[in-house]
């Protein structure tokens, strides 16, 4: 049988063919669905790139296919969301992170259209935009898996995000910086002697001295509290979140973020002291626990109304006490010509950084350190919590080698 040639004279191999209009045409079998389909191109020498992608993909069970090419990213992130195992709070938090950050840009996207260069695009925009590296972070833990899902069910060859690192975003606010010594002593001083201010002193000392999470600290009881034996009850978590059951926002008690975090912390005396006068306070103040939350009751950081503070109400109190102390602080240097001690604007997540840190600088063994912190890995508390890394820190410790070190000159 004679060879088929195109309008060019050149010869067309099994499953090519070119229609009168000049468009170029391959026709083969997709093996998982038994379907005759086709690929186009107005040029030959294109088309049989593509003939090589069809042909490459069946080879290696890469599903093909008008169907399979569009799915989008979102179409898989429901499949993905349906099929981990997640608690409530955590399930709430991967929707608000896809729905606010993926869901109207690279969402839409078909999986096969995704590339390492597209999502780097995302990154890098929310990183001008002053995206904390945290959360791009946790961005990447959405996409990563998400994407190798799409390898294991043969949408894709390779995942395009597996290669990126997040240290190269989020620079301007790579780490949460923690609170130098200086810092702390000035800021403690200004709140003893400011009214609106000194009653945050208990809550401030305990985060300090105990390291603990935001929801583990608003989450603490009475119960969880002995002062005799000077030790802390770590069990579970207080949230605050809209956990997408059509009930809004509202409390509820979980799990310690992983088996590690449930722990007895030791107590010092300073961190015995602020409990006693939180309790005292809160007795001045008419202030009783009113609410049960899954069991749970006789909060000890609770509001006027008696229901347990929430994460922002801590985060708000924290940034109101910085912002008034700067102010204060450089009223005072104006007068007194010397350099301002000033504070950034930090969190709670910075109050823990800064508790751990402390540890690190008092020379706490690492593996007490990451007992107390609730980490599962001590590399999470050395690279994430102790970033002995400003001229503070530097200064202290060469001059502990200098005390203490081998002496070979």
């Amino acid at each position: 049988m004679a060879s088929r040639k195109d309008s060019k004279g050149r010869k067309l191999n099994t499953g090519e063919s070119q229609r009168t209009d000049g468009i170029y045409a391959y026709r083969y079998i997709n093996a998982q669905t038994g379907n005759r389909e086709a690929v186009y191109s107005k040029d030959l020498k294109e088309l049989r790139r593509k003939e090589k992608e069809v042909n490459a993909d069946i080879d290696d069970h890469i599903l093909t296919g008008p169907s399979v090419k569009d799915v989008t990213l979102n179409s898989l992130w429901e499949v993905y969301l349906y099929t981990k195992v997640l608690d409530d709070g955590t399930k709430a938090n991967y929707i608000s992170l896809w729905n606010a950050h993926i869901r109207d840009t690279v969402g839409q996207l078909r999986i096969t259209d995704v590339r390492t260069s597209t999502i780097k695009m995302l990154y890098a925009k929310m990183d001008k935009e002053e995206y904390a590296c945290s959360t791009l972070q946790s961005i990447h833990n959405l996409l990563n898996p998400l994407l190798e899902l799409a390898v294991d069910d043969d949408y894709i060859r390779k995942n395009p995000a597996r290669s990126i690192t997040i240290g190269d975003y989020g620079k301007k606010t790579k780490f949460k910086t923690a609170i130098s010594p200086i810092q702390q002593k000035r800021l403690l001083e200004f709140m003893r002697q400011s009214k609106m201010f000194s009653k945050h002193i208990p809550m401030i000392t305990i985060m300090l001295e105990t390291s603990l999470r935001c929801g583990e600290l608003i989450g603490l009881t009475y119960n969880d509290v002995d002062l005799k034996k000077k030790e802390l009850y770590v069990t579970h978590q207080l949230t605050y979140r809209n956990y997408q059951d059509g009930e809004g926002c509202k409390f509820r008690i979980k799990k310690t973020k992983t088996d590690a975090g449930k722990r007895t912390i030791p107590l010092t005396d300073a961190a015995c002291d602020a409990f006693r006068a939180i309790k005292l306070q809160n007795f001045q103040l008419g202030k009783i626990c009113s609410v049960t939350i899954d069991g749970y009751t006789d909060f000890i950081f609770v509001t006027k109304h008696g229901r347990p503070m929430m994460p922002n109400g801590v985060n708000n109190a924290l940034y109101n006490v910085v912002k008034y102390y700067n102010e204060y602080e450089l009223k005072k240097t104006s007068k007194e010509k010397r350099e301002p001690v000033l504070i950034h604007q930090f969190s709670s997540h910075v109050m823990r950084h800064t508790g751990c840190t402390n540890m690190a600088r008092s020379g706490v063994n690492i593996k007490a350190a990451q007992y107390i912190m609730g980490h599962a890995k001590s590399d999470i508390t050395l690279d994430v919590y102790n970033p002995l890394n400003n001229r503070y820190d530097a200064k202290t410790e060469i001059e502990k080698l200098e005390k203490n070190g081998v002496k070979v000159v």
